[in-house]
């Protein structure tokens, strides 16, 4: 079958060599937006090559904690509470996803929240590559209004029928993908595909008490905010950095304390841990990345995220994960008393925040 597809599509344009032989278009409900949150549902649509449904799966996934903002997601405790654990659902989980590349609408959030929970069922999901629908249509330059789900779907004309539904959400959006893939193969553009890391060390902060959510109501921004689904986690607060940027890191040198380090795409340690032990050691971390910054840290360097494209821009030097490790083992005094620069902190002087830390829409 996906033979003769794949023939009539070809008459009318020829299909990429590059392009996955397969997909799996993913949404996940959560208790909230944070790190430390956990999946209550998931769905999955598996695609053949050319954006094609083959089957779906749905399911409800216990949280063991309270399930956060019922009134966006509507699955309540009582509803949860006889629910699976994921990891009783897990392997089923890995099975929709083997051998596809992982399609989400603000991907970054759907992978990190999968690839938390696999860590604490002390499992490894197994996805190698995803690819963000709204970078897609970022590439496509879809004339939207907005990088939201139904804005999306109203450009292709798919009707959405219970929003923040996660079988609902992942059916339009495999049918409003289906259209962006076919429209990136006729015009020649290189996907948008990053790679997934699992996490090999990571930490929680202790789960809130049934009723309560970290960050106010439901952590979603809080009764004002609302919900944010194109963010992943807000910038952290950080103590200003105490000593002056020394300039740009050189190869084959130490790092030395007040130098700005910025990073990219996935870690195997946990993000935060990473930036903790960065601050620790007397650097500045940056959430985003300028002429200033001293080193990008990515495991992804050919990547187009914001940071990786500036860093080519302004010649900023790149390490990987692993080598960073070992230059923060021996990290080189700044000289003299610490004292910062003139109205600099962890999240100003060119390297101002970014309102998700890596951006949904560039995936890093």
């Amino acid at each position: 079958m996906l033979e003769d597809r794949t023939t009539t599509a070809s008459s009318a344009t020829e299909w990429p060599a590059a392009y996955p032989q397969g997909y799996a278009v993913v949404d996940v409900e959560t208790t909230g937006l944070a790190r430390d949150d956990r999946i209550i549902s998931a769905a999955v649509y598996r695609l053949d090559a050319l954006g094609e449904v083959e089957d779906h799966w749905y399911t409800l996934v216990n949280p063991e904690r309270d399930p956060g903002p019922v009134w966006i997601h509507g699955l309540t405790s009582d509803v949860l509470e006889g629910a699976p654990l994921f990891g009783e659902v897990a392997e089923e989980f890995a099975e929709r996803l083997a051998g596809r590349v992982l399609v989400a609408h603000n991907a970054v959030f759907d992978w990190q929240m999968i690839a938390r929970e696999y860590a604490r069922a002390e499992r490894e999901a197994p996805v190698r590559q995803r690819l963000c629908t709204i970078a897609l249509s970022k590439e496509l330059r879809l004339p939207l209004p907005n990088h939201k789900l139904e804005s999306l779907a109203a450009h292709f004309g798919v009707v959405q029928q219970r929003a923040h539904h996660a079988l609902d959400d992942a059916r339009v959006l495999a049918e409003a993908f289906r259209p962006s893939l076919r429209a990136a193969a006729a015009g020649g553009v290189r996907l948008p595909l990053h790679e997934c890391r699992p996490l090999t060390e990571w930490h929680d902060r202790p789960a809130p008490r049934i009723g309560q959510q970290a960050g106010g109501r439901g952590g979603y921004g809080g009764y004002g905010g609302g919900y944010r689904p194109t963010s992943w986690r807000a910038s952290r607060k950080r103590p200003a950095c105490p000593y002056p940027n020394p300039g740009r890191y050189e190869d084959g040198k130490r790092l030395k304390q007040g130098m700005r380090v910025a990073f990219s795409g996935d870690t195997s340690i946990d993000r935060e841990l990473l930036e903790d032990r960065a601050t620790e050691a007397g650097l500045h971390v940056a959430t985003s990345l300028s002429r200033l910054t001293s080193l990008l840290v990515t495991n992804d360097p050919d990547s187009a995220t914001s940071k990786v494209l500036k860093a080519r821009q302004f010649g900023t030097p790149v390490v990987d994960e692993a080598a960073f490790g070992q230059l923060l083992r021996d990290v080189e005094p700044a000289a003299g008393d610490p004292a910062p620069a003139a109205g600099e902190t962890a999240s100003t002087a060119g390297d101002g925040p970014s309102p998700a830390g890596d951006a949904a829409s560039t995936d890093g």
